[in-house]
C-alpha cells in the first residue's frame, strides 16, 4: 500500500530516502508513484507470496485494535487496493462509513473495482489523496489507519499532524508497517527471505527493481521505539505498540486526546 506527497516549496537541496537512495524530496514522489503503478494489478498477490498469507492474519489482529463499532467513521489512508477497506464495510454498517484513500490512482482504480464486485460501494468512499495534507474536515473520523504505507511517506511528522488532525477526540490512529524483528536470528532469517522479493517479482510482476525498492524502504523505516516517540511527539496520547511475528511488523497505536 502506498502514499506520498510533493511540496513544490520544497527546498531544492532537501533530500530524503528513496530505499538506500537520497533523493530530492520533490523527486520522491513521482519514483514511489511508479513502483506502485507497476505492480498495482497483482499487488495482492504479491503480499501473499511475501508474507506466506500472514499479512491476513495481521490485518485481523489490526482491525481487533481499531475499536470500530456501527455508525463509525474510518479512514483507510493508503489503503491500496482496499483490502482493509472491505474488511471494515460491515463492521461500521450502513450507518457508517469507509474512506478508502491513496495517492496512487492505479492502486485505487483497482480498489474501486474490488469493491463494486463486492457489492460494497454502499458505505465505501474512494478519495485520492496526500497524506501530509488531508483534504477532510477536522473531527471528523473514528479511526484512521495506515498499514504498510507510511514509510513511503517523505514527510512523516507531516502526515501524524494531518492524521492528528481530521481524527475525533478519542479517536485512534493505527499504523501497520513493517519494523524490526526482535530475535538476531529471525532477524538474519528475514533478511535472506526478503532478498528473494525481488526475483518473485520478476516472476509474478514482471518487475524486480520496485520489489528491491520495498525491501529497502522497510530496512530504513524507523524502528519500533523511534516511530512511537514520532506520535508522542505529533500529540497523541496512549501510545504504544505490539510487536508481530516478533517485530517482522509492528502495530502501533494513538489516541487523539
Amino acid at each position: 500500500m502506498t502514499d506520498s506527497t510533493t511540496d513544490p516549496n520544497a527546498p531544492q537541496d532537501e533530500t530524503t530516502h528513496f530505499g538506500y537512495q537520497e533523493v530530492p524530496v520533490n523527486e520522491k514522489h513521482e519514483r514511489v508513484a511508479e513502483v506502485f503503478r507497476s505492480v498495482a494489478t497483482r499487488y495482492d498477490i504479491m503480499n501473499d507470496v511475501m508474507s506466506l498469507g500472514t499479512h491476513r492474519l495481521i490485518k485481523r489482529f489490526t482491525i481487533e485494535l481499531s475499536g470500530l463499532r456501527q455508525g463509525h467513521r474510518v479512514l483507510d489512508l493508503a489503503g491500496g487496493t482496499g483490502d482493509l477497506s472491505m474488511r471494515f464495510s460491515p463492521i461500521v454498517g450502513k450507518e457508517g462509513h469507509v474512506v478508502l484513500a491513496d495517492i496512487n490512482a492505479a492502486m485505487l482504480e483497482v480498489g474501486r473495482d474490488r469493491i463494486v464486485d463486492r457489492g460494497l460501494q454502499s458505505n465505501i468512499t474512494v478519495a485520492q489523496s496526500d497524506a501530509e495534507c488531508l483534504p477532510f474536515a477536522d473531527n471528523c473520523f473514528d479511526c484512521v489507519c495506515i498499514a504498510y504505507g507510511l514509510r513511503n511517506v517523505t514527510r512523516k511528522e507531516k502526515a501524524l499532524e494531518s492524521i492528528l488532525r481530521v481524527l475525533k477526540p478519542g479517536g485512534r490512529l493505527l499504523v501497520l508497517e513493517f519494523s524490526k524483528p526482535q530475535n538476531r536470528f529471525i532477524s538474519k532469517a528475514y533478511d535472506a527471505f526478503s532478498e528473494l522479493w525481488p526475483v518473485a517479482g520478476k516472476m509474478i510482476v514482471g518487475d524486480s527493481e520496485s520489489y528491491r525498492y520495498l525491501v529497502e524502504s522497510i530496512r530504513v523505516h524507523p524502528d519500533q521505539e523511534t516511530l512511537l516517540a514520532m506520535l508522542d511527539d505529533a500529540g497523541f496520547v496512549d501510545t504504544r505498540f505490539h510487536n508481530v511475528l516478533d517485530g517482522i511488523s509492528a502495530i502501533h497505536v494513538g489516541v487523539k486526546p
